[in-house]
């Protein structure tokens, strides 16, 4: 795996505070539940007095013990009244005129509701680091560099366990780099390997012990400790997150504990979303260089094969002296070297990116206009298509789709006529039917296998967006291909 590494603590990846928009304050619904016990205390207090002194009820015989009773509720309610003002010259202070907070860059030190909203704010930057990466490395990054500056952090770390179970460092921000080479073994796996095996955090409050083993201090300053995170996948550790803090943040772990955990997970399901889309990515390259491998074998390879053998009767022919002969020879293979130059041509055309500026059915306009320009085929387009919302991916698809078909009737079909029909109905239904009025297909058209690979591969990029492909065909009736598919947006409804 890539190390992303960089010491600049001093650069700002992800937004500032003052980008970020203000975080709801979520105080209310408790200062009311604090607020109403002490009105209804105050309420009470006020009517008992009332009865006691105002009405002259014989609350009770003795008139000391009535005067007590009065002293000792006009101190509560006193106590009570000075509660609620307090309660609520608190709230007024710490809310902004908008009824919102702003939020703060960095951990709180100070009472559980202010640790509640920096966590809040923690979680917000850190999550929006890394929706706004491309690619894992710079996810990484992001990451770390958001990680250092909401908790003070002089460097941080990031293990990740590969696909081959070993664990490499994926990024890292803040340590030298020498520590942490890969003939250091003893000191990366004492960084991460406790928290790995446990999947548990854990805390140590000096790197003394780290320092050891590296036979060198870590940083100048001594007030700097460790915690280790482990990242948890479906049950499974996936890495660990060093995080190296002051002293007086690593006496907080056991508050910041849910939030690390909460961070951490959304890392792993961020690494893990990451190594997915790369295994797609790795599939889909892997399918495009299996179908370029197999339209060069079936067309530039044979193509080339025969010139090899029209080569070796030529030198035949020269042998023998016949110049008439050598002559009708030459000309064959400049003319099979027309035709092989001419496939390449097709087939760079045929696997370049086709979807442009001029969206799907442009692309399309323009594919049947070059074919038509190419074969001399008399070739009609019929349009009955409404403009929609298609996804890039679902576009390429289709444009591969009509290439192959098109490509088929230009190498075997021997057609005079091509029609390309377009079609979308109101049930979110979409059709494209491609016919021709060639020789259809039969043993001697595709004579092996290997002629058989497109239209393989047409169906599997019809199922591939959650289509169908029929192919209809019998000798000397031509050949109608009909590819079927819903409309992703209707079907979501």
């Amino acid at each position: 795996m890539c190390v992303a590494q960089t010491d600049r603590s001093d650069m700002v990846i992800s937004r500032s505070a003052t980008d970020i928009p203000p975080v709801p304050d979520n105080r209310m619904p408790i200062l009311r539940s604090r607020l109403l016990p002490r009105m209804l205390g105050l309420l009470l207090v006020i009517g008992l007095l009332w009865i006691l002194v105002f009405t002259g009820s014989p609350v009770t015989p003795d008139q000391g013990v009535r005067l007590a009773m009065a002293i000792f509720l006009l101190l509560a309610g006193i106590w009570l009244a000075w509660s609620v003002l307090a309660l609520v010259n608190t709230s007024t202070a710490d809310v902004p005129a908008g009824g919102t907070r702003a939020p703060e860059s960095g951990v709180k030190t100070g009472a559980t509701g202010d640790m509640e909203a920096s966590s809040l704010q923690i979680l917000y930057e850190v999550v929006s680091s890394i929706n706004t990466a491309h690619g894992l490395d710079d996810l990484l990054t992001r990451f770390l560099f958001a990680l250092k500056r909401v908790f003070r952090a002089p460097a941080a770390a990031i293990w990740v366990r590969s696909t081959s179970r070993r664990v490499e460092l994926a990024a890292s921000s803040g340590l030298d780099e020498s520590l942490l080479l890969p003939d250091r073994a003893d000191v990366r796996r004492s960084l991460y390997e406790r928290a790995m095996t446990e999947g548990k955090i854990w805390v140590d409050a000096s790197l003394n012990k780290f320092e050891r083993i590296a036979g060198r201090t870590f940083f100048d300053r001594g007030d700097v400790g460790l915690v280790s995170i482990p990242m948890r996948y479906r049950g499974k550790v996936i890495g660990v997150i060093n995080l190296f803090l002051e002293s007086d943040m690593v006496a907080q772990v056991d508050t910041l504990r849910p939030l690390l955990t909460s961070i951490s997970h959304h890392l792993s399901i961020a690494i893990e979303r990451s190594r997915n889309d790369e295994e797609s990515r790795r599939h889909l390259i892997n399918d495009e260089r299996t179908r370029i491998a197999h339209e060069l074998h079936d067309s530039l390879a044979q193509s080339l094969a025969s010139l090899r053998y029209q080569v070796r009767v030529l030198d035949e022919t020269l042998h023998q002296g016949d110049e008439s002969t050598t002559w009708q020879q030459l000309e064959r293979i400049e003319n099979s070297l027309d035709e092989a130059n001419t496939e390449l041509r097709e087939l760079i055309a045929n696997f370049r990116a086709p979807v442009s500026m001029r969206g799907l059915v442009g692309a399309i306009e323009q594919i049947v206009g070059q074919f038509r320009n190419e074969t001399g085929i008399r070739t009609y387009l019929q349009k009955e298509w409404v403009t929609g919302s298609l996804s890039e991916e679902l576009e390429v698809q289709i444009i591969r789709i009509i290439q192959e078909a098109l490509w088929n009737i230009r190498k075997h079909s021997q057609a005079k006529t091509v029609r390309l029909m377009l079609r979308h109905e109101y049930n979110g239904k979409y059709y494209i039917l491609i016919e021709d009025d060639g020789v259809g297909i039969s043993s001697q058209v595709y004579g092996s296998p290997g002629e058989h690979v497109g239209l393989t591969i047409m169906r599997e990029r019809a199922e591939r967006i959650g289509g169908t492909l029929r192919v209809e065909s019998e000798p000397g009736e031509g050949t109608r291909v009909v590819f079927e598919f819903d409309d992703p947006d209707n079907t979501r409804q």
